[in-house]
């Protein structure tokens, strides 16, 4: 497995390109996605084809469960593509003693990078303070084994003033990233299912200031949007499995993929 610091070197492109994203090469572009594994009826087989696929595009990381670390580990070992697992996934509704304990044992198997999903019912009941000591727990723990925190504000759920409480938690926290979605969310008649949409990539940009990473995610799925976004500014993006390719513009051909 590769080094966590060659996963953070990964790490370059931040708030400004310096070149608009339609001029960059499949490399540059697949740097800012993290291929994400996550359908909870994957079988191994799935687990590990849709790795593979991930190593071969070249993506910054994989995304997977936890139970699938063990596929995954040895499938990218050697390539530039690292493991991002989530916890606490899709819900966030554990405990934070809990939470603390699947954070460790994750950790334990030598990722690269940690995505958790924040109490959304609390944010959306106003508890912010809540919020922001359940993840101080956490990024605590992540980053005394030098292991970048995402949180995902799950931002369907919540009002915009909610949505800014929530990054403003994640980051007195330590978080690394503040982030969109699931992906999992599906949307009620207050909330409609938009993912990372160009206005609420924008607003979650403006609420980090500069001070944390941002990443897009959910409802990623064409290459015109995908190319918005890191116009805009995004650091990291989740792409579901099916649409990597697309957003990248690649073939399944393997020879067309790193040009």
């Amino acid at each position: 497995m590769q080094t966590r610091t060659r996963i953070r070197n990964q790490e370059r492109h931040v708030m400004t390109p310096d070149e608009p994203a339609g001029e960059m090469s499949v490399t540059e572009l697949a740097a800012y996605i993290d291929h994400s594994v996550l359908k909870p009826e994957f079988t191994p087989a799935d687990i590990a084809r849709e790795v593979e696929n991930g190593c071969r595009y070249g993506c910054c990381t994989v995304c997977i469960n936890p139970w699938a670390i063990e596929i995954a580990a040895g499938l990218c070992s050697g390539s530039d593509t690292g493991l991002c697992v989530v916890v606490d996934f899709p819900f966030g509704l554990s405990t934070t003693a809990s939470r603390i304990a699947q954070t460790k044992d994750v950790l334990a198997a030598g990722v690269q990078e940690i995505d958790i999903v924040a109490n959304y019912g609390l944010l959306g009941g106003g508890r912010a303070d809540l919020v922001e000591q359940d993840l101080r727990a956490v990024t605590e723990v992540c980053h005394e084994a030098r292991v970048p925190v995402k949180v995902i504000l799950e931002t369907d759920a919540l009002t915009i003033a909610q949505i800014q409480a929530g990054a403003a938690a994640a980051i007195a926290a330590g978080a690394d990233f503040i982030k969109t979605s699931t992906g999992f969310y599906t949307g009620t008649p207050q909330h409609a299912q938009t993912g990372a949409s160009d206005d609420m990539v924008r607003i979650l940009i403006a609420a980090a200031a500069g001070r944390v990473k941002v990443k897009g995610s959910g409802s990623i799925r064409d290459r015109d949007h995908f190319l918005r976004l890191i116009d805009a500014g995004v650091d990291r993006l989740g792409i579901g499995y099916r649409s990597t390719p697309v957003v990248l513009g690649v073939t399944e051909d393997a020879a067309t993929i790193g040009s």
